[in-house]
């Protein structure tokens, strides 16, 4: 006998950027992954999910079935074409009215602040709730890096806060972000809820028993290429990691059109450190599993992350991590079980933990095993479910309890 589950007609919206893409380039990153995974796990779960975004191609069809269950929508709103992340602001107004002009659904889950504007007031018409996902929170100019980004449109900090406020319900990816939701942009702590992301165990996995990974060892930096995620710690500190364990670096991602001259830096850095790094651009999800799991090690040496997804996909592939201890990373990555944790951003710090974990082979595999354990408690079918108790909560506030499918 199965147990009957809520069904729900859903409307995810990130307006800037395609789940349907690629993540590591322009602005696709670990949000795309999220939104994209806990969609497919919803549909699967047997709900009814809309993606909406905003058309950047004239070669993308009005809508497209990501999955059983899941719509993907292209709205015309600004030219057809890519744009700087910045410039998204200007065409708030315009997807508000094409969002408008779609539904029903029985909730809006907005993710970052351009959607959220357009699809508040679309949520407030229908009468339905609003919950608001930020995945990254703006800083002032003034603040460290480790603040978190700078706004790239004028309205970012004025809007984040409103739709804090405004919202019925935040979803933050980790206690961290719920933190700095409340603390910094006014938040109700009764309203803020955290739904861990998940990760796909089947393909994030460990390389088969007795395999050797080909070639030299080599650790991986994974992400879009910009100063927030602090590759060149990275390349500073496997440069101070002795030569005769040296190994080579990783990067994979690409830059945005914001940092479109951030990987002739690094390279011109690579120069002057006379380190070889192999600058790989965006991978897609297959090819950073098949990456991940012949990888010695995984940094994650960010300023500011709200979870580091990458991470859980690192322990999902049995490699260990050294990451910063900076938000949600503390969260992803268990200090001492799936990998260190360094409050330190001097390299000889990173080189050194580094060296630890590639000299010491029952260190190494400890630290494997433990991550592929608690990778694979994190399935996207729990970060579903927990989203759908959210969101069923949302609606009882307003009376309308979620409706059972029949068993």
């Amino acid at each position: 006998m199965t147990t009957a589950s809520p069904t729900l007609r859903i409307a995810l919206v990130s307006l800037h950027t395609s789940p349907g893409a690629e993540p590591g380039s322009g602005d696709v990153g670990g949000m795309n992954v999220v939104v994209r995974n806990q969609a497919e796990a919803l549909g699967a779960a047997g709900h009814e999910v809309e993606i909406l975004t905003r058309r950047s191609s004239s070669d993308e069809p009005a809508s497209l079935t990501l999955a059983p269950g899941v719509t993907l929508r292209f709205l015309d709103a600004g030219p057809a074409e890519p744009v700087t992340k910045g410039r998204n602001e200007l065409y708030v107004d315009e997807f508000r009215d094409r969002l408008a002009e779609l539904g029903p659904w029985d909730v809006v889950h907005s993710h970052h602040w351009f959607s959220g504007m357009a699809a508040l007031p679309v949520a407030r018409a229908l009468g339905v709730p609003h919950l608001q996902s930020f995945h990254s929170i703006a800083a002032h100019d003034s603040t460290p890096l480790s603040h978190g980004e700078r706004a790239e449109s004028p309205g970012r900090i004025a809007g984040e806060e409103r739709l804090a406020r405004e919202s019925d319900a935040v979803v933050a990816i980790s206690h961290a972000e719920a933190e700095t939701v409340t603390s910094r942009l006014g938040g109700s702590p009764d309203r803020v809820h955290v739904v861990l992301p998940g990760v796909d165990g089947e393909l994030f996995h460990p390389a088969a028993a007795g395999r050797t990974a080909p070639g030299r060892p080599y650790v991986v930096v994974a992400g879009r290429l910009e100063p927030l995620k602090a590759p060149d710690l990275a390349m500073r500190a496997v440069a101070a990691v002795p030569a005769e364990v040296r190994p080579d670096l990783v990067i994979a991602g690409g830059a945005s059109t914001e940092f479109a001259g951030y990987e002739s830096e690094l390279s011109a850095l690579s120069d002057d450190l006379d380190l070889t790094v192999h600058f790989l651009g965006p991978r897609s999800r297959p090819g950073l599993a098949a990456l991940l799991r012949d990888a010695a090690l995984v940094l994650v040496p960010s300023h500011s992350e709200t979870y580091g997804l990458i991470a859980l996909e690192a322990a999902a592939s049995g490699v260990p991590v050294i990451a910063a201890a900076s938000g949600g990373l503390r969260e992803s990555v268990v200090d001492g079980v799936t990998g260190i944790v360094l409050s330190q951003r001097d390299p000889q710090a990173w080189a050194r933990a580094m060296t630890q974990v590639l000299a010491d082979a029952g260190l190494r595999d400890r630290l494997s095993r433990a991550s592929r354990s608690h990778a694979l408690d994190h399935p996207w079918s729990r970060s579903a479910a927990d989203l759908v108790g959210v969101y069923c909560g949302s609606l009882a506030r307003q009376g309308s309890p979620c409706v059972a499918a029949s068993a």
